[in-house]
């Protein structure tokens, strides 16, 4: 029998701590985990003898259950944790089955065991994250003042620096983490019962004959008390309400995702762009082999993110379509989220681990930078010169000399200093610049260093 997904088509997470905490056992030990601590939250509150907390936990192990078995069950109800509460029943001792699932619905089990997994999956993604931040940093101080050609609608602009392209990934990339980080921390369980009232623990007597209905409020002193001692025993939030068919946490799980890869696909995109051969102002420090050109040194690292950045707004796509989730728990939103949710988090956890091994092992080329910024013979400086010439025969005529200029040294092919060494003996009132001063690319790259030393205060 072939595996089921090891990956072979997904390079990108394969082997990254994401796929590995969003796999297949993962998430059915997410969702046992949330069972044992539901039955130990009721422990806790009084509603289940402590022997049936640690009788669920003990039984509630993954490995005990058969993932594919649960799979093909899960068609009858239409989702796994009918089959998986069967199974259980059928592991944990007779006095404590009562308590198995008391009081839950299948949707409290499922979504509780999706924010587990977010969280787990999110612990790795954020240490890579650091990782990148720290490494584009480092770049960003190396090459403070590295001077490189600025590039809009695919041309060169003005000039700029190395230090400031990597303070503006560092910058990203934090954005992104501090995203997630806000995200993960908001990540909350998911306990409303049958239709989002939390009635029936109101219902359940308290184990102890000494203690009475009275201790609790009336109406929804049990619910209440059991939905705390859940999150509590969890580590995650606890929501305001129950969010069945309220379904802002994985929107904001989605938004945060699609954001990150995002980010890193900006990343990816300029060092594409920079790696290009006839470019070759960074290349990936190990690079992939070809099938068949044994020259090649692919930037797949690069290759990997962008790929990530450009399926990410698809999936939270659907994700934010289940907003729109009708009762009080829908049919069809809440089942479509899953695998775009664990793949979402899987894709955006493999990008990040790529993106770490691409900006720790990224070259930078400074003399390529300097020889791509002569290409235009002087004219990526038009902008400074035309700055300058108008300060003396004002706007409209340094306009129109520098376009003659430009046309003039393009026709030729030579450098644009050249021809405007003509220019001034025609226009008396240039005579006495520094031509070679002004049409000096590293001469003019603006504030590219303090704001450098700005985006490197960020913490």
């Amino acid at each position: 029998m072939y595996e089921s997904d090891a990956g072979l088509l997904a390079p990108g997470r394969a082997g990254s701590p994401a796929e590995t905490a969003g796999g297949d056992s993962a998430f059915l030990q997410a969702m046992l985990d949330a069972e044992a601590a539901l039955t130990r939250a009721q422990s806790g509150c009084g509603l289940a003898p402590a022997a049936a907390g640690r009788a669920v936990t003990a039984s509630a192990e993954a490995r005990r259950f058969d993932v594919r078995d649960l799979a093909l069950r899960a068609r009858e109800s239409g989702n796994p944790v009918t089959p998986l509460v069967a199974d259980l029943l059928a592991l944990v001792e007779p006095d404590a089955r009562p308590y198995v699932h008391r009081g839950a619905t299948s949707q409290d089990i499922l979504d509780t065991a999706a924010m587990l997994v977010a969280a787990r999956t999110l612990a790795p993604v954020l240490d890579d994250l650091v990782r990148a931040a720290d490494a584009v940093a480092r770049l960003a101080v190396a090459h403070r003042n590295t001077p490189m050609a600025g590039r809009t609608l695919t041309q060169h602009a003005v000039p700029t620096t190395f230090g400031l392209k990597a303070a503006g990934w560092r910058t990203l990339i934090l954005d992104a983490r501090d995203r997630l980080s806000a995200v993960r921390e908001s990540l909350p369980v998911q306990l409303g019962g049958a239709a989002g009232t939390l009635a029936a623990f109101n219902t359940f007597a308290p184990v102890d004959e000494a203690e009475t209905a009275d201790d609790f409020a009336e109406d929804d002193g049990r619910g209440l008390a059991v939905l705390q001692a859940f999150a509590n025993e969890l580590g995650l939030a606890e929501p305001l309400l129950p969010w069945l068919s309220l379904r802002t946490p994985v929107a904001d799980l989605a938004g945060a995702l699609a954001f990150t890869a995002g980010a890193l696909g900006k990343l990816a995109a300029d060092v594409l762009i920079l790696s290009r051969t006839e470019i070759g102002e960074v290349t990936e420090g190990r690079g992939g082999g070809s099938s068949t050109m044994p020259q090649k040194a692919n930037p797949v690292r690069a290759t990997l993110i962008a790929a990530a950045a450009r399926r990410a707004p698809g999936l939270a796509a659907t994700l934010y379509g289940s907003l729109a989730a009708g009762d009080e728990r829908p049919a069809g939103a809440w089942h479509a989220e899953w695998e775009p949710l664990r793949e979402l988090l899987r894709l955006v956890g493999g990008a990040a681990r790529d993106a770490a091994e691409l900006t720790e092992g990224l070259r930078v080329v400074p003399y390529a930078m300097r020889e791509n910024l002569q290409l235009t013979d002087g004219l990526i400086v038009s902008e400074r010169l035309a700055a300058v010439f108008a300060e003396r025969i004002g706007r409209k005529r340094a306009k129109e000399v520098l376009v003659n200029a430009a046309a003039r040294a393009r026709a030729e092919t030579t450098d644009l200093a050249d021809v405007l060494t003509d220019v001034l003996d025609e226009e008396p009132e240039l005579s006495g610049l520094d031509l070679s001063e002004l049409t000096e690319p590293a001469r003019y790259t603006g504030c590219a260093g303090p704001l450098t030393d700005r985006a490197l205060d960020r913490i």
